[in-house]
Order: C-alpha cells, then sequence, then structure tokens
C-alpha cells in the first residue's frame, strides 16, 4: 500500500466536489420535488452522484499510470461506468425513453463483458460450470439488472452510498487476507470517492445521488464481482454475498410485481426498505441496520466462503435466507395499502 495516501485524497476532493454540486443543482433548481412515490417530504437537490463519477474516474486512470491496476479491467469500468453515467445525467436533467435508456445499459453491459474477456467458468459444490456464450449472455443480462437495481435501492437518504462503501471494504479485506494485490485498488478508490459524496448524503441528506451516480455504482460493482470471479469462484460468491441486501430486496420486488402485472418501469414504494422506513418512521433506522447486516452478517460469511470453509453455494443461500424473510416481514412488492 505504498500509495495509501490516494485515498484520503480522492475522499476530500469527493467531498468538495459534492458542495460544488450541490450549489449548482440549487443554482440550476435540479430539485427532487416529493411525490406520491417519493421517501422524502423536503425538496432535495439531485445528482451529487456525479462526483463520485469523477472522482473515481480520474483515480483509476491515475492507478493505471502507476501500473497497480490492469489497463482491460480500467477500460472496462471506465466505458462502462462513464456511458451509464452520461445516461443517467441526460436523465436527471430531463428525461430520456426508458427503451433508449436500456439500450444504452445493455451497449455499456457488453463493452464491460469485452474487456473483462466474458464469463469464466465458476467452480460450485465441486462442479465447474462452463456456460461459454450462455454465459456471456446471462453476465451481460446481470450487469444491467446491477445498475437498474442500484437506482431502484436508492430511495432513502444514504442507503446506495453505504452498501457500496460496505461491499467495497468488505472485499478489499478479503482481497487483502488472500494476498490479491491487483484486485484491492479499484474496491479501496471507489469506498473512498462515495465516502466523500456520504457526508452530504447521510439522514438527512443535503443532495441525493441521482441517476448518473446509483447506475455508475451498480455498474461498476456488477463488473467488479465479473474481475473477482477470474481470480476465483470463491471471490465471486463473496461479492454476491456482501451486495445481498440491494439484490434480495430489488430482485424479490420485481418478481411479485411482475406476477401482480404491474408495469415494472413505474416508479413505486413497495420495496422493503421502503416500508421499513415508513414503518420505523425515518431513513436512518434503516440505513444504519443495513449496513449492521452487511457488517456483522454478510462479511463474515463471505470471509469463510473467500477461504472455502463454508460451500459457496451454500454459504449464499445461508446468506439470503435471512434477507428473504425480511424482505416478506417488510412485505416487499406488495401493492400499498393492499
Amino acid at each position: 500500500m505504498k500509495y495509501w495516501y490516494i485515498l484520503p485524497v480522492v475522499m476530500l476532493v469527493s467531498l468538495g466536489l459534492t458542495a460544488l454540486l450541490r450549489q449548482y443543482a440549487l443554482r440550476r433548481s435540479i430539485i427532487d420535488v416529493p411525490n406520491a412515490r417519493s421517501s422524502h417530504t423536503v425538496p432535495t437537490p439531485r445528482g451529487g452522484g456525479v462526483a463520485i463519477v469523477v472522482v473515481f474516474a480520474a483515480a483509476l486512470v491515475l492507478m493505471v499510470w502507476l501500473q497497480l491496476i490492469g489497463t482491460d479491467e480500467s477500460l472496462a469500468l471506465l466505458g462502462s461506468g462513464l456511458l451509464v453515467a452520461v445516461i443517467g445525467f441526460m436523465d436527471d436533467h430531463g428525461h430520456i425513453a426508458a427503451r433508449w435508456r436500456l439500450l444504452g445499459h445493455f451497449f455499456a453491459a457488453m463493452w464491460a463483458l469485452f474487456w473483462m474477456h466474458g464469463l469464466p467458468a465458476i467452480k460450485v459444490s465441486g462442479f465447474t460450470v462452463d456456460l461459454g456464450w450462455a454465459g456471456h449472455a446471462l453476465a451481460v443480462l446481470y450487469l444491467v439488472w446491477m445498475l437498474n437495481l442500484y437506482n431502484f435501492m436508492d430511495g432513502i437518504d444514504g442507503i446506495a452510498s453505504l452498501e457500496a462503501i460496505c461491499a467495497c471494504l468488505g472485499l478489499a479485506l478479503i482481497y487483502w487476507l488472500h494476498g490479491e494485490a491487483s484486485l484491492i485498488w479499484a474496491p479501496l478508490l471507489l469506498a473512498a470517492a462515495v465516502a466523500g459524496f456520504l457526508y452530504w448524503n447521510f439522514p438527512t441528506a443535503r443532495i441525493f445521488m441521482g441517476d448518473a451516480g446509483s447506475g455508475f455504482l451498480g455498474i461498476i460493482l456488477g463488473g467488479l464481482t465479473l474481475q473477482a470471479a477470474w481470480s476465483g469462484s470463491e471471490l465471486f460468491f463473496a461479492w454476491l454475498m456482501m451486495l445481498g441486501v440491494f439484490i434480495v430486496d430489488a430482485t424479490f420486488t420485481l418478481i411479485r410485481r411482475l406476477i401482480r402485472g404491474d408495469k415494472v418501469y413505474e416508479a413505486h414504494r413497495s420495496h422493503a426498505y421502503q416500508y421499513a422506513s415508513r414503518h420505523y418512521k425515518g431513513h436512518f433506522p434503516v440505513t444504519v441496520a443495513v449496513s449492521l447486516i452487511n457488517i456483522f452478517w454478510l462479511l463474515p460469511l463471505s470471509v469463510a466462503v473467500s477461504f472455502q470453509r463454508v460451500d459457496p453455494a451454500l454459504g449464499l443461500i445461508i446468506a439470503y435466507i435471512p434477507l428473504l424473510f425480511l424482505a416478506v416481514k417488510y412485505k416487499a412488492g406488495e401493492r400499498e395499502g393492499a
């Protein structure tokens, strides 16, 4: 960690840039005004996630120049992440039809997968699963779903930021324990960039992330998951476990809404975390609870799986069962008033 001092610099630059973006949003009236589908009650500037995008991208380029991060992985993350961020930024400032957004998302996912060299064979429960082109197609769908679910889950103050920080620091710890120096920098840089933004986004938020930031985080985290898969299937499963709160809530909610015949692209407030925030009358307890679940439940299981103390598939099931219970308890996917 010769260049450790880069991390606090990244955090401070993100902190300052978010402040500037907040002033910009206020001057340009880029405000998220509460409505019937909102989880907040006070008009709040949005678009602060651009700070995460700009600072992380610049830091990643620096890491490539210092030869601490591979060129192909950086091209995968930068190309896909910046495209998604631009689409989100344009949508934050106006409106882009859902079909065009989705087309851009698929293109970004294919770009990432190309530079990541596809989806490797995954070892699970003593078997090696190599799906070939079908696996690559599933990986594209996974990346598109990750960036969209992150957008869906960015609905209360601080939750998307803390989820990213917990996942990135958790995997950085696992990489360090495994001696995977080539993998550790990207998640650490992302955690530092998000931490600077979190100062302004922690309950009660003074600026929201916006689609530019949430979509960017989703596809970058998805890309880091696929990058880990090339170093070891156990690391791939560790990422899936650390992101479990978001994956389970968003996926369970989507499935229930699809079964009911809802228009899934329409805004709603039926995620488990949204019901929980209304039940506990605030964003703070839910955001903190999600972080505690990540630290005290998902991280120890992820470490155990990464060292093959627990079978990856079994570990994923053990990790997700309580999350499914919470999704049901807090009525994920149920129509309001049902």
